[in-house]
């Protein structure tokens, strides 16, 4: 194996931090809210900080924390289960058309995206109706919901939807994409979560353990790091609930799929094709029960994949950069763990004021996108580097498929 390539910084209180960052910066609060975890009294041998981290609620995304006989929602977050699925086709760049734009068009007819859903109206005016599938589906998913807001109906307040969100992209950072690899192979890669049902989880769960932490009296260094002792009240109820929440994300990335698959063979000149020569489907915003440094303990990545040995797993750039599907080489001192993506260089805000419509659609040439002011937020200039972030962690995974992206939908 590769000799382990992380800085390690040891807090004045807590435990170490080993990261994986030489080459990419950290910034001054992201370094900040690592010390703060890192003293937490629970947390197992030490903390985890991915190429790719940066400042977030809580905790920094792109850490990977683990806890024993405790865990800390924020530090889970509010998109429970976000990840990655990609799959991998038959066709070539020569099956494919000159312009791309039916595609696209294709495409977002058949996945709602931006602020909709399905039985509600798009930012476009189209009206999506809940399909066949989507209800089935969710006949599996229910009773598991079910069980929770017998006891916890506060989840299922007005606006919280779910069967609505399912097989649905949502907005921020979430995309779908058609790639083609170093042999011009094409690939569908997408992005998202478990949506408004997830989020209303996260939401209320931190509350709660906010609420825990005023009333026992116990002081942390943030607020946003309050937690569940192993025991305590909403413990096992919040496991139960990121573990189903965990289950819709994932359903929800395979539904999609299903429609990006059958919208690119409605287009003109497409010929018949497979798509599951190769598929991956990963979670990079979850918690997970394992077995670390001799301890069972709760593993929280907030921005991270785990990459056990053979591990496959998929690691975007930006909408006009590359991205990786990798396979994990078991790194003891990661958590056996690698980044989600390139990771953010900037905030949403600072993004919109340092670049124009005019240096997006720059940074983006040759993709098939959104070319408005409505997506400066995500344009390739606000993430970090992906070539450095990739080189920092050569010691965490090796690349399978390096993909470019010739089509991209943004929520």
């Amino acid at each position: 194996m590769t000799r382990s390539n992380y800085n390690i910084y040891k807090p004045d209180h807590g435990v170490p931090i080993k990261a994986w960052t030489k080459g990419v910066s950290i910034g001054p609060e992201a370094e900040q809210q690592l010390k703060n975890v890192a003293q937490m009294p629970f947390i197992h041998s030490h903390v985890a900080a991915m190429p790719d981290v940066h400042w977030g609620i809580g905790a920094t995304v792109g850490s990977v924390i683990p806890t024993f006989k405790a865990i800390i929602p924020a530090a889970v977050g509010v998109d429970i289960g976000c990840g990655m699925m990609a799959v991998q086709t038959n066709l070539g760049a020569s099956d494919l058309p000159e312009n791309l734009k039916e595609i696209r068009a294709n495409i977002e007819q058949a996945v709602p995206h931006g602020r909709t859903h399905h039985g509600g109206r798009g930012d476009r005016g189209a009206w999506h109706q809940i399909p066949n599938l989507q209800a089935e589906v969710w006949q599996d998913l229910k009773p598991g919901l079910d069980v929770l807001t017998d006891k916890y109906p506060q989840l299922l307040r007005k606006h919280t939807n779910h069967v609505n969100h399912l097989g649905t992209l949502g907005t921020g950072n979430h995309f779908i994409e058609v790639c083609l690899d170093e042999t011009d192979q094409v690939w569908f890669m997408l992005h998202s979560g478990s949506r408004g049902i997830g989020n209303r989880i996260g939401t209320y769960f931190i509350e709660l353990a906010k609420q825990d932490m005023r009333r026992w009296m116990i002081n942390v260094p943030d607020i946003n790091l309050a937690y569940f002792p192993e025991g305590s009240d909403h413990f096992a109820d919040y496991v139960k609930a990121v573990e189903w929440a965990q289950t819709f994300a994932r359903t929800n990335r395979e539904l999609m799929m299903k429609a990006v698959v059958g919208a690119v063979q409605k287009a003109k000149g497409i010929p018949p094709f497979k798509a599951d020569i190769q598929a991956v489907n990963c979670h990079h915003n979850y918690v997970a029960r394992e077995n670390h440094f001799g301890k069972n303990v709760l593993v929280t990545r907030k921005g991270a994949l785990r990459a056990r040995l053979g591990d496959m797993g998929i690691i975007p750039g930006s909408m006009g950069t590359k991205s990786y599907i990798v396979r994990g080489l078991g790194n003891k001192d990661s958590f056996q763990s690698c980044s989600h993506g390139a990771g953010r260089a900037m905030s949403r805000t600072e993004a919109k004021r340092r670049f124009s419509v005019e240096d997006h659609i720059r940074a983006t040439r040759g993709v098939e996108c959104r070319k408005d002011k409505d997506v400066i937020d995500e344009t390739p200039g606000a993430y970090k580097d992906i070539d450095a972030v990739m080189e920092a962690q050569k010691d965490l995974v090796e690349i399978a498929h390096t993909l470019r992206q010739i089509v991209c939908v943004k929520g």
